[in-house]
């Protein structure tokens, strides 16, 4: 994919990425293409999924997740584990992120959730539903410095 974008692609997608809602025409002016180019690009890299979703980024405090959680698991047979982790944690809405590392955590996760005893729940569901998870190092997030999926496209 990254081979086919140009420099208009580039530059839309730069846009794009801080706000999803810009039309067309102001895309255009921005990047010096007419409306038509934008959209046809747009259409394209939506199709191909260079753009793979657009989203509204809620603020968790304004809805009750007013907390954070880094999560490490250690995990016994990975290979066979890696499939129902993802599977797991495709169906739990409160694990936005996760990632398999490596390091001393074979699974990084990030949790958001009301409170502890919400998050503790998650926890014991996880190793109740995946008996490969021999341990769990969870970090409590007191403050967020950056956050963000932005990708820096030029």
């Amino acid at each position: 994919m990254d081979s086919e974008l140009d420099v208009f692609d580039r530059k839309i997608l730069d846009l794009v990425q801080k706000d999803c809602q810009l039309n067309a025409e102001l895309i255009a002016d921005a990047v010096g293409l007419s409306a038509s180019a934008v959209q046809r690009r747009l259409r394209r890299m939506r199709q191909d999924k260079t753009i793979s979703a657009e989203v509204a980024v809620i603020n968790p405090q304004a809805v009750g997740k007013a907390m954070c959680f880094l999560s490490g698991l250690e995990i016994k047979d990975n290979y066979e584990a890696l499939p129902r982790i993802r599977q797991w944690a495709l169906g739990e809405p409160a694990v936005q992120q996760v990632y398999y590392v490596t390091g001393s955590f074979d699974i990084m996760m990030v949790v958001v959730a009301r409170d502890v005893k919400a998050y503790d729940a998650l926890s014991a569901r996880l190793m109740a539903d995946i008996p490969q998870v021999v341990r769990m190092t969870t970090h409590v997030v007191i403050d967020t410095l950056k956050q963000g999926l932005f990708v820096p496209v030029e």
